[in-house]
């Protein structure tokens, strides 16, 4: 018999999307106590329970027999929450779209680990990506080591802990400035020795694996070799690896290869993230990628990927900039140099910069969604540099440069250059998992920071198989409770075969075997209570490229370990 205690919470009648993409959907009632799912029943098992009268502190959510769907709580693989976490710690952006668990630590460079010289110049580094705050007074010197970081996220600032759980990638940038710099050379093996060593001990100290940005300095200095010797070390530790690969335009193809080839050699566990194959060089080849991974597979290695569910990308303006630039310890004084700065307007405009993934720059598509300083934001955020020139009477090279030193290299971007078919082929793939890739401090941000996992469900696994289509890109999109005429008709298109079951489970299951999560990512007894409440015929995306902060819709409660962070939808 099913019995109720004090401090229960009971999800009565729910539909129930399990999260394991094998189970069809089906009607149970599921009891929370002490931060883990108790019971999951038959609800005529608590019709006695029901009828007694129960313990005020006990709370009965009704599911209006099946009318809101209970899932689990969704994991973003890719998250740019490594500061948010702390200094904004309502975190709305990501409690509001179902997200209960957050892989931090991206793209090759966070705040951890680093001694003081290196965390002041990785503090303006990637101050686009998640702002560089100034309050408190001591915020950036409460850490240095991996284990130190991690403590503090267990407390918060304020000794409440943090909105969602949050796992950690060691970044490899970070163990090259802390052995050589940003120097643009090989490691010697003493020194490569020394970033094993760092990356051992952030692995004992609670990290989940190891990020690359290769092509961000200085990670992208690192050879297949160095990357090999530190990917034998994510083995000896179960640990998988998670690159940001050398092009993501031209030479993708070539980059993706050379990740799957660490993997064949080391037999690290290997997670492609934002595995997109954007720019217009590589229009249609989503087969190509999804058949060298197939055939990994095939051979026993353990291979995974995320993206999220839009065409446009996001990055600093500075990350455009030839490597060579990026590195510099005086950036300012490159730019300032005439010389230089013709050879980097060759390379921007003629030869492609391996910051812009070896394509050149295309000011027509790179729109600006943040500044650093306010007073730059009228002028030009959400504008394209291409009109921003125009407004100045100037190029868009001279535009670029120009804003580079105004905001202290510091602003974000649009890159408007992804294409459709290949973002619906990768995201169907049995390997495929969910990740934002939202940069949350921008002015105004990509709007897959708020509304990634409501499209998911909304637009791609619901919407499109019916019909429809929503337009994000309109200003008329940005009405709030969603008028008839921003829908569109278009050719009904299935992208998950299995359904809702599949498109949840693409983002709590699977990204939970892949972190190894061993209690979360599924609606299944003895784990912990991650959960998301919703209706399944009105969750969707509600943020949009005019207006990207905006929560998602349908979505009713969410729970962090068996605490509401939604209730109610508030």
């Amino acid at each position: 018999m099913v019995t109720l205690q004090a401090g229960d919470v009971l999800f009565h009648n729910a539909t129930i999307f399990d999260g394991s993409g094998k189970t069809p959907r089906y009607i149970a009632s599921v009891v929370v106590r002490q931060g883990s799912i108790q019971t999951i029943t038959e609800p005529t098992a608590l019709a006695n329970a029901l009828e007694r009268h129960l313990e005020p502190s006990i709370r009965v959510i009704d599911c209006e027999n099946g009318r809101w769907s209970l899932c689990p709580g969704f994991i973003d693989m890719h998250a740019h929450s490594d500061l948010s976490l702390l200094h904004t710690p309502e975190h709305l952006a990501k409690i509001t779209q179902g997200v209960t668990t957050e892989i931090i630590g991206q793209d090759g460079i966070s705040y951890a680990p680093t001694d003081d010289a290196a965390m002041a110049r990785i503090r303006k580094q990637i101050a686009g990506w998640n702002g560089n705050p100034k309050e408190p007074k001591d915020f950036f010197h409460r850490w240095r080591t991996v284990g130190e970081y991690l403590d503090v996220l267990d407390k918060g600032l304020d000794g409440k802990g943090i909105a969602t759980n949050a796992a950690f990638l060691v970044p490899q940038g970070n163990l090259r400035i802390l052995t050589m710099g940003y120097e643009s050379r090989a490691a010697t093996p003493e020194e490569l020795e020394r970033m094993k060593e760092i990356l051992a001990l952030s692995l004992e100290q609670g990290a989940v694996g190891m990020s690359s940005g290769l092509t961000y300095v200085p990670g992208n200095f690192a050879s297949f070799d160095e990357l090999a010797s530190l990917c034998e070390v994510l083995v000896k530790y179960g640990a998988y690896y998670c690159p940001h690969h050398r092009s993501y335009g031209k030479g993708a193809i070539e980059a993706y290869t050379e990740m799957i080839q660490l993997a064949r050699q080391t037999g690290v566990r290997l997670h492609l993230t934002h595995a997109t194959l954007n720019f217009p060089e590589n229009a249609g080849r989503a087969d190509e990628l999804l058949k060298m991974i197939d055939e990994a597979v095939a051979e026993g290695l353990e291979i995974s990927m995320d993206t999220y569910p839009y065409l446009p990308g996001s990055t600093t303006l500075g990350s455009l900039l030839p490597s060579w630039v990026s590195s510099a310890t005086d950036k300012l004084a490159v730019l300032n140099d005439h010389a230089k700065l013709e050879k980097i307007k060759h390379q921007c405009l003629v030869e492609g910069t391996d910051g812009c993934h070896g394509c050149t720059l295309d000011w027509d598509r790179i729109e600006i969604g943040g500044v650093m300083k306010n007073d730059l934001a009228e002028a030009c955020v959400g504008k394209r540099i291409s009109q921003i020139a125009s407004e100045r009477g100037q190029d868009g090279f001279d535009t670029f440069i120009w804003l580079l030193k105004e905001d202290d290299f510091s602003s974000t971007i649009l890159q408007h250059m992804g294409n459709e078919g290949n973002v619906r082929k990768i995201m169907r793939h049995p390997r495929h998992t969910g990740g934002s890739d939202g940069i949350l401090t921008s002015t105004k941000p990509h709007p897959r920071g708020w509304g990634t996992f409501p499209r998911y469900l909304g637009h791609y696994g619901r919407d499109l198989p019916e019909g429809k289509s929503r337009n994000i890109y309109a200003a008329k999109a940005n009405v709030e409770d969603g008028p008839a005429e921003e829908f569109e008709a278009v050719e009904p298109k299935t992208i998950f075969a299995g359904g809702l079951e599949e498109a949840v489970n693409h983002l709590t299951g699977r990204p939970a075997e892949v972190v190894r999560m061993r209690d979360r990512g599924l609606v299944k007894e003895g784990f912990r209570a991650d959960l998301v409440l919703f209706d399944a015929d009105a969750i969707r995306d509600r943020a949009t490229f005019a207006e990207p902060k905006q929560a998602a819709a349908g979505i009713c409660a969410v729970m962090v370990n068996g605490v509401f962070a939604v209730d109610d939808e508030r």
